[in-house]
């Protein structure tokens, strides 16, 4: 009734269509979270059973990636732009203590990845969907002795992310680090190169992106960012 008084109103105009957004996302976030309509082959392919997975050598209740991978495809083909997942709870790859528990984390979740793209190419969404995994640094080749057995420190001079899907050539690597696995040597990448490929993907130019404000020009690779352009079919 208001924008009926004013007649053109570009802000309240956008916040109607942001909260009809909302409605509509909340009315059907119930149906697209039900993954009991899911088969079982498809429960059996991510390793969703009745009962909760264990991971640290099960000291900790951990059940919720299997199904957030499911997840990410059932929101996938519904047409969401954008899917988020977190390898949870806390920060559990943070391992300054023991690094053999790294194996524990990626058994859990292999599992569902595989799944994951398995059944994104089975219903024709890999092309056309960029899976990335990744974190925001690696860990050292040296043992971090600050708990009781060896660990690994931080270290963002060399470390790893791959992508699926979207385009990308399968079965082979960009980049390497040296002998010791420390730095990377060959065809070094920054954040925001990658960045600038993740948006090449998804079919957006990153320095069309560019605005001035305050006397400097910014954008989502900060007025740099190369597109690795050789990781494409």
């Amino acid at each position: 009734m208001h924008l009926e008084r004013l007649q053109q109103d570009q802000a309240l105009e956008a916040k109607i269509e942001s909260l009809e957004l909302a409605y509509r996302m909340q009315f059907s976030a119930p149906e697209v979270f039900d993954i009991s309509q899911e088969s079982q082959a498809t429960l059996d392919l991510y390793g969703i059973g009745d009962t909760p997975t264990f991971m640290d050598k099960g000291e900790r209740p951990f059940g919720g990636f299997a199904e957030s991978c499911l997840l990410a495809r059932r929101l996938s083909e519904r047409g969401v732009r954008a899917v988020q997942l977190a390898f949870a709870p806390d920060i559990p790859w943070d391992d300054h203590e023991d690094i053999r528990n790294h194996e524990f984390r990626a058994r859990d979740c292999d599992r569902a990845i595989a799944a994951l793209l398995k059944d994104l190419k089975g219903r024709g969404l890999l092309d056309e969907t960029l899976v990335l995994w990744g974190g925001e640094f690696g860990r050292t080749p040296v043992v971090d002795m600050s708990g009781n057995t060896p660990g690994r420190d931080h270290n963002h001079y060399g470390f790893t992310v791959w992508m699926a899907g979207g385009g990308v050539r399968g079965g082979m690597t960009y980049g390497a680090t040296d002998d010791f696995g420390f730095r990377a040597v060959e065809n070094r990448l920054h954040v925001h190169d990658l960045h600038a490929t993740i948006l090449y993907a998804m079919g957006l130019d990153h320095e069309a992106l560019t605005y001035r404000f305050s006397g400097r020009d910014f954008r989502l690779t900060d007025v740099s960012g190369r597109i690795v352009k050789d990781i494409f079919t």
